[in-house]
């Protein structure tokens, strides 16, 4: 009994065993089996950053009129084209009680200086052709008769502009306001009716309208501060439109600021450019722009899908594994160059023809869709 026993036992051991030797060695074969590997190459690495902003008119003013009063006319509509010299609205002037008698009791003063010279020249011309007086005291009082009658047409003068607003005003008493050059009406901001004030160096005065040459646009955004020491002036650039389709603009760049402004804890400098613009393309002031400005650009470089890429967890610095043969792999330091999110150049660590392994599902459908 006892032998019988010892030789069922020995047999369900050797059993066993020959299990655990079967399990670990399909075990063993399968993780050679999941592991896929992916070569280095060679391309181009282009590494951009985008700038968000808008495009604006690069030539934008304010129309504002010379002389207060109220609008009496408005002779153009936002969206309307305008050459240089249109009117754009028109002012009727409401004269000042106060100022209209100040300017009438001037014309009375003038009036009565002119008379009195008129008298005195008048007479002195009788005796100066007698030759009672000499030639200097009659050119003395012809030249007083001349003084107080600029003296009065300065006072009508002004009593015109202070009734009418302007020398030549009609019975309208209207003042042009006329476009300064020739543009878009962007923005109308006030109405018929509405009172305005002239501006002069004490007031900024009433806009009565927006012009731009929507000819000439600029894009105007932000970069981050670890970006702006790459750009330079005059570099090329791609502006991309989403409220027209995505459409590409190409554009210079003309203007870095050269101090930046904190924003959401990250200090932001403002760049400019010039964008050229189609005649046909119909762009309206104010759209949203970004634009793709290319940092840096190497080319035939060798690389590897970022995804391969490893990080010691205490070092943080990346490694990859080399496959060594017969399913074996070993772990190898490299250095990387230049990224662009998704290749990323080597320059020391993996040479060419290297096998290396895909380790995680993403790059592993990534090597998929490359082979």
């Amino acid at each position: 009994m006892k032998k019988a026993l010892k030789i069922i036992v020995g047999l369900g051991l050797l059993i066993a065993l020959i299990f655990v030797l079967k399990y670990f060695k399909d075990s063993n074969s399968k993780s050679v089996e999941d592991f896929k590997t992916a070569q280095p190459f060679f391309t181009s690495i282009n590494t951009k950053t985008v700038a968000t902003g808008k495009l604006n008119p690069e030539e934008e003013i304010e129309l504002k009129p010379q002389i207060g009063g109220i609008v009496d006319k408005i002779l153009v509509e936002e969206g309307d084209i305008v050459k240089k010299g249109d009117v754009i609205a028109k002012i009727r002037v409401v004269p000042n009680e106060q100022s209209l008698v100040g300017a009438n009791g001037q014309i009375a003063t003038a009036q009565l200086g002119y008379n009195n010279s008129k008298t005195i020249y008048d007479r002195n011309k009788a005796l100066f052709d007698k030759g009672v007086i000499s030639r200097q005291d009659f050119e003395n009082s012809e030249l007083a008769l001349n003084q107080s009658n600029e003296t009065l047409r300065q006072a009508k003068n002004n009593y015109q502009i202070i009734k009418r607003g302007s020398l030549s005003g009609g019975g309208s008493a209207n003042t042009n306001i006329t476009a300064l050059i020739a543009g878009t009406i962007l923005e109308i901001p006030v109405r018929e009716g509405d009172q305005v004030i002239e501006s002069n160096n004490f007031n900024a005065g009433t806009t009565i309208a927006f012009i731009a040459d929507m000819s000439k646009m600029i894009f105007e955004g932000k970069v981050d501060e670890a970006e702006v020491g790459k750009l330079e002036e005059g570099k090329e650039i791609k502006v991309i439109l989403g409220a027209i389709g995505e459409k590409e603009f190409p554009a210079k760049l003309t203007f870095v600021a050269p101090k930046g402004m904190e924003e959401n804890g990250a200090v932001q400098f403002t760049i400019k450019a010039d964008v050229e613009v189609e005649p046909s393309t119909k762009i309206r002031a104010g759209y949203s722009a970004n634009a793709e400005i290319e940092m840096e650009s190497r080319d035939s470089v060798m690389v590897i899908k970022e995804s391969l890429l490893q990080f010691n967890r205490i070092t943080e610095k990346p490694f990859v594994e080399i496959e060594t043969g017969d399913g074996k792999f070993k772990k190898e330091n490299v250095t990387l160059g230049l990224s662009d999110g998704i290749n990323v150049e080597i320059t020391e660590g993996v040479a060419e023809g290297d096998k290396i392994k895909v380790w995680n599902k993403a790059s592993k459908e990534d090597n998929d869709d490359e082979d």
